[in-house]
């Protein structure tokens, strides 16, 4: 099928082959790989560990005296840009990067996983997947997060408790001039105080906040389903291929008198896989993280600050100096399935029923 009469390439062809130092594309794409995970593990750990923060923040000064400051002014500006001011730039790249998987699935997999007669049930499934994330997509890029302005603030203050370590009475948005709800936090981005705000999402150009948390844990869903999915038919396709069929163990001379193996003349196959595997458990994981926080009823926000055991650490809390520090702890979990209740039908949008 795949030309098992290919040249073999003899030793005596070519004796000195073995001296020649080369990298195959396999070692060099789980390079790739290794470096990419390793990359992630930091940033998640360095956001919470006070010491490699430490480390980053001396790094960079280091590249500050290596870097032109003209360059470094230039880096900076575009920084601010891509993360500090509303843009659509990553909303732009989402849909590249999701158009580029799916065309690659559909271009290269979808036709020979048709003739290997796989089921078309597993085949179109990533499709029905994009279409369903799609919609949460959007819906997490528009819908309103809970932005609380006058007309509302009252509504809003009596939704939730407040805490006194984190989130403490009568305090004031300096930006906005309005009374800060429990669970609320100005977005420096949006320009907006959001309630029950979780985080600024890049992707979606928008806060997660009350009214959107719900789209956004779909859309994280969906896109987690869509690329695991992906990962099995390909997966399963190039296993079938390659192992089943012995492709792995064929090779064929290239144009340089190096001896290759067969298998690696679908490199965009063998990277697509990589690709849509390495992002399934990175989307998973993340899915994992949002799905504990809403089972706990916390935020995204709340979780990192949990970790300042004393309300004095909190920078947001003005308090007299003779003031005893509190622990914070969780007062609004109120057991799993009114926390989801609580997101999927947030209490605002019951409270202007009622008003209504």
């Amino acid at each position: 099928m795949f030309g098992g009469g290919t040249p073999e390439l003899s030793a005596e062809s070519y004796p000195d082959k073995r001296n020649i130092p080369r990298m195959d594309f396999l070692v060099l794409f789980l390079l790739y790989l290794a470096l990419v995970l390793l990359g992630f593990v930091m940033i998640c750990i360095g956001s919470k560990t006070h010491y490699l923060q430490g480390l980053i923040s001396r790094g960079a000064q280091i590249f500050s005296y290596v870097i032109p400051e003209c360059l470094q002014r230039a880096m900076l500006r575009v920084l601010h840009y891509l993360f500090h001011t509303r843009n659509y730039t990553f909303v732009i790249l989402h849909l590249i990067l999701q158009g580029m998987v799916y065309t690659e699935y559909t271009w290269e997999i979808f036709g020979l996983c048709q003739q290997l007669e796989f089921s078309l049930y597993y085949l179109f499934l990533p499709y029905l997947l994009l279409i369903v994330n799609l919609v949460f997509f959007a819906l997490s890029c528009v819908t309103n997060p809970g932005t609380i302005t006058k007309a509302n603030e009252l509504l809003f203050l009596q939704v939730y408790e407040f805490d006194e370590v984190m989130f403490p009475k009568n305090v004031r948005c300096p930006t906005c001039d309005l009374r800060k709800p429990a669970r609320s936090k100005h977005c420096s981005v949006c320009n907006r105080c959001v309630h029950r705000f979780d985080h600024h999402c890049v992707w979606v150009n928008n806060c997660i906040g009350a009214w959107n948390t719900r789209y956004f844990l779909s859309y994280l869903w969906t896109l987690t389903a869509s690329a695991a999915t992906m990962a099995v038919v390909s997966t399963v396709f190039l296993v079938r291929l390659v192992v089943m069929s012995d492709v792995y163990l064929q090779t064929y001379v290239d144009d340089l008198g190096h001896l290759q193996y067969l298998f690696l003349t679908f490199p965009r196959i063998v990277f697509l896989v990589g690709f849509v595997v390495v992002l399934s458990f990175l989307l998973g994981g993340y899915l994992c993280f949002c799905l504990y926080l809403a089972a706990t009823n916390q935020t995204t926000n709340e979780w990192y600050k949990g970790d300042r055991a004393w309300c004095q650490h909190c920078p947001h809390m003005a308090r007299p100096p003779a003031a005893e520090p509190q622990a914070y702890r969780n007062i609004h979990s109120h057991g799993l399935w009114s926390n989801l209740r609580e997101i999927f039908l947030p209490a605002t949008a019951r409270y202007e029923r009622k008003k209504k």
